[in-house]
């Protein structure tokens, strides 16, 4: 089940942006629920799908932002190893998400919970 998961999380970083929309305080219940199911969240592939999509646009929008960032000169918020892998298991991302105080994840949406995620793992 984490590879799972943390196979679509992957994938969602890769993948083409799609709208947002939700705060990164409903994409943690949400996640941390369908994690808390194990094996039974293949039963709930629909809100894999979602929960997928909102990363796959966070992860599009701030990827675009530190190549804009960086084209412009500027220093990017985040700095992913070349050549390395950027894997990040589920257990991790929960974590690192858990690790922004609940009142932050209700006010910001994914994209910028995962460039908070990503400057602490792949700080510049």
């Amino acid at each position: 089940m984490r590879t799972l998961v943390a196979g679509l999380i992957i994938v969602g970083l890769a993948a083409p942006a799609a709208a947002q929309k939700m705060n990164a305080e409903e994409f943690h219940r949400r996640a941390d629920a369908l994690h808390k199911k194990g094996s039974r969240a293949l039963l709930s592939m629909g809100e894999i799908r979602a929960l997928t999509k909102e990363v796959r646009a966070a992860g599009e929008l701030i990827k675009a932002r530190r190549i804009a960032a960086e084209k412009a000169g500027e220093k990017p918020r985040y700095c992913p190893p070349k050549g390395a892998s950027r894997r990040m298991g589920t257990d991790e991302f929960m974590a690192r998400l858990s690790a922004i105080p609940r009142p932050e994840r209700q006010a910001i949406d994914m994209a910028e919970a995962l460039n908070r995620i990503l400057a602490t793992k792949h700080p510049c």
